[in-house]
């Protein structure tokens, strides 16, 4: 995966934009103004790359423990965000957008009802 196919898929998703919100390295992808992606652009060209991803904190914790690439959420909630190090992964690349999907549900489904209508 590299930083065009990350930003392709998830700007795929209904109600999507992208950001940099706090430095112009930072990437975020947020839905309805609720951030599920995070990425530093700098990674990607030393080939350090990783994202960073909303999650269920029992999911995260099993992921943690299968997957040594899956580390508690760098610089956020430790219980709600994993880090995943793209460049020592042990899993499919289809995985990580397994991942992505996951953690746009988690974002949508704790938006107010009212919300989450307008991405039908």
């Amino acid at each position: 995966m590299n930083i065009e196919q990350l930003r392709e898929y998830c700007l795929s998703k209904k109600g999507v934009t992208e950001d940099f919100p706090f430095d112009e390295t930072t990437l975020v992808f947020k839905v309805l103004g609720k951030m599920f992606v995070l990425t530093s652009l700098t990674g990607w060209e030393a080939g350090t790359a990783s994202v960073n991803l909303k999650c269920d904190p029992d999911y995260a914790q099993e992921l943690r423990a299968e997957y040594e690439s899956i580390e508690p959420g760098f610089h956020m909630s430790k219980k709600h965000w994993n880090t995943i190090r793209l460049y020592k992964l042990e899993c499919p690349p289809k995985f990580i957008f397994e991942l992505i999907d996951h953690s746009y549900e988690m974002v949508i489904s704790g938006l107010p009802k009212k919300m989450r209508a307008t991405l039908n």
